[in-house]
């Protein structure tokens, strides 16, 4: 067996896996930049219907209060997640970058520092990586906190429509 093609192999996996990671990372930070003016387009909406309310004391007011809170709680989620898929775009483009330089110095490496480039190569895979599953796990719970504000908003539409359908038939 050729060791130079498994070794050529070996170089052109450690290049290729951090910058598919990288697009990974763009990509979610691209979702969750887009979730994030969602959710501070309903934070402002909802505070402005809160500003100009005659009274801050009804059911509803409590309501938009309480979605208003949870659209600011979302955002702050978002904001956590793009932090974390900045950074691991950033530690998968330095992983690359020192995987290319481990591979140009292979054939020639008089100083011997291959083997340490391919460690930090690694460390900043390795670190990027759990900046990709941080910012993930942030907009998973961003999903659950999205998802229980429109079943929220259903239920409370839900029963204005049944307390309207009560006084319109009876």
């Amino acid at each position: 067996m050729d060791t130079t093609s498994v070794g050529h192999f070996a170089a052109l996996s450690f290049i290729v896996a951090p910058a598919m990671l990288t697009n990974a990372s763009a990509l979610m930070g691209l979702s969750s930049s887009n979730r994030l003016a969602i959710a501070t387009q309903r934070t402002r909406e909802l505070a402005l219907q809160l500003e100009s309310a005659e009274t801050l004391s009804s059911d509803e007011a409590k309501r938009r209060f309480d979605e208003m809170n949870a659209s600011a709680e979302r955002s702050q989620l978002l904001i956590r997640a793009l932090r974390a898929f900045y950074f691991a775009m950033g530690a998968f483009a330095l992983a690359t970058l020192l995987s290319l330089l481990g591979l140009a110095m292979q054939t020639f490496d008089p100083l011997g520092l291959v083997r340490p480039l391919e460690i930090f190569a690694l460390g900043a895979g390795v670190l990027a990586f759990s900046g990709l599953v941080t910012g993930s796990v942030q907009l998973l719970r961003e999903t659950h906190l999205a998802v229980r504000q429109l079943e929220m908003r259903s239920a409370n539409l839900r029963a204005k429509f049944e307390a309207w359908q009560r006084r319109t038939n009876g």
